[in-house]
């Protein structure tokens, strides 16, 4: 791309970049307990009890609660602790792509559904290394401002991503700006406070083909991958934080809970009002008070108001506890979440637990949904890489599985039930007691060939029943049919 139409770009887009990062660095700072009640003491929470010059109101206490970085951390561990698991129909080619998966596509998975909650939307990109190896690393979403067509597909027609860089050299740092699309990437460097200020950041190192050998640095490349390299995590159609259903919430919850606790340091101040005191000083006064136990007053006869008052804070606890709790209920309602005190009962039945999951399984659907797209795409550009012919067309089978409190006894009563008219691939992906179900496939393969007779089909489900045996038949037919299906299944 040329400089100046770089410039262009960067120019164009500057005020929506603006509004995004702020709105992402505020959900940072809440996801961070950085609440609007710590603005005042640089976003950490403190108990200041002499922060006011008011005589009875003089505790300024600023502590912020953390629900923000509750709920988004609660989604993430149910949706994505356990990672999908990825079936293109081969058992050997699951295999390779999960092996280029690696094993931190689950903690991969969970920080793009914190991303993505906190910015309502995370990026990831991928790449061939040095080596020749696929690669991929989540982006921070205040480093993309992504290019879409106006078409009704929505095509992500090319990627600016800008980010501070450390000079070695000189030990400062400098904003780098990569515009990537569907053929190459192009680098440039900001050589000053002014966006606008750029010259091409030489980085990448150039070759003469014929001759074989380097011929020097450059600061673009062909990188092959037929597509723009980054793909999407939605978090929502509208691309929204999690941070707008409650912020007003938490503010609330924290604006009551922080007056309480300057009531209680309040109401150990106490002032004493003087009528008629018989004394001029008042150092006097409470050193009598203290060693005497007694106060000098002067009288006037009939009438008399003389004495000493004092003037307290009353702090109205059920309606102060009443607000908070209110409140609290309301940011788990809002947030679809589960609050941690509502688990009260250990023996819970699954019904019951299901129904305390509801609302977070519905906002987890709607982001599964989103990210199901992602993936795909994921997939897609690794069996590329891998030579598969069908990479764009082949169906992707997509199973994720949620972390929660559950009742095991109950799937597994569930599981028992259906088993004799249920396949061993849905058994497996079922069973409460399997986390890899491809790999249990593979170790009842191993477990009935070294001895056949040992829990096979016949000893399990065994049954006189011809119409039973004849559904089982034509299920193994079935599922022969099916490409990259299972050739065997339990059957009566």
């Amino acid at each position: 791309m040329e400089i100046e139409t770089i410039k262009s770009l960067i120019r164009n887009t500057a005020a929506s970049r603006t509004a995004f990062n702020e709105r992402y660095d505020e959900a940072l700072r809440y996801y961070q307990a950085q609440n609007a009640i710590t603005d005042r003491t640089n976003g950490a929470s403190k108990l200041v009890k002499d922060g006011k010059s008011e005589p009875l109101r003089r505790a300024d206490n600023r502590v912020s609660s953390n629900f923000y970085q509750l709920l988004v951390d609660q989604e993430a561990g149910y949706l994505t602790t356990t990672a999908p698991t990825i079936d293109v129909g081969e058992d050997s080619l699951n295999q390779k792509v999960k092996e280029v998966l690696g094993d931190d596509f689950a903690l991969t998975m969970t920080n793009l559904a914190i991303d993505a909650s906190n910015a309502g939307r995370g990026w990831l990109h991928y790449w061939i290394d040095e080596d020749g190896n696929f690669r991929y690393a989540i982006v921070p979403p205040n480093q993309c401002t992504p290019i879409y067509s106006t078409e009704l597909d929505n095509k992500l027609l090319g990627m600016l991503r800008s980010y501070r860089k450390l000079d070695p050299d000189t030990g400062k740092y400098y904003i780098v700006h990569e515009y990537w699309n569907h053929t190459s990437a192009t680098f440039y460097k900001q050589v000053s406070m002014n966006p606008l200020d750029l010259e091409p950041l030489n980085i990448i190192t150039t070759y003469d083909a014929s001759a074989g050998f380097e011929t020097g640095l450059g600061s673009s490349y062909e990188h092959g991958m037929g597509r723009v390299p980054f793909i999407a995590f939605n978090k929502n159609k509208m691309l929204l934080s999690e941070l707008h259903k409650v912020k007003g919430l938490i503010d609330a919850y924290d604006d009551i809970y922080n007056g309480f606790l300057n009531d209680l340091d309040d109401v150990q101040q106490v002032v004493l009002v003087l009528k008629n005191y018989g004394g001029t000083d008042l150092h006097q006064f409470m050193s009598d008070l203290k060693q005497n136990k007694a106060i000098k007053l002067n009288t006037v006869g009939s009438g008399d108001q003389s004495g000493v008052d004092t003037l307290q804070i009353d702090i109205p606890v059920e309606a102060r506890n009443t607000a908070l709790q209110l409140t609290k209920t309301n940011i788990f309602l809002q947030a679809q979440g589960v609050d941690p005190a509502n688990f009260e009962s250990s023996n819970a039945s699954g019904v019951a637990i299901k129904m305390l999951y509801s609302h977070l399984e519905l906002k987890a659907s709607t982001t599964e949904a989103q990210f199901r797209r992602g993936l795909s795409q994921l997939v897609r550009a690794i069996l590329h890489y891998l030579g598969v012919a069908d990479a764009d067309s082949r169906p992707i089978t997509q199973t994720w599985t949620r972390t929660r409190v559950e009742d095991d006894l109950s799937r597994a009563q569930v599981v028992a039930t259906v088993a004799n008219f249920t396949s061993r691939k849905a058994l497996a992906k079922a069973n409460p007691i399997v986390t890899d179900w491809q790999q249990e496939l593979k170790d009842q393969e191993e477990e009935k060939q070294a001895d056949p007779f040992a829990g096979g089909d016949a000893s399990l489900f065994s049954s006189n029943s011809q119409d039973e045996q004849d559904q089982g038949n034509q299920d193994q037919q079935d599922n022969a049919a099916e490409p990259g299906g299972d050739k065997d299944r339990d059957r009566s």
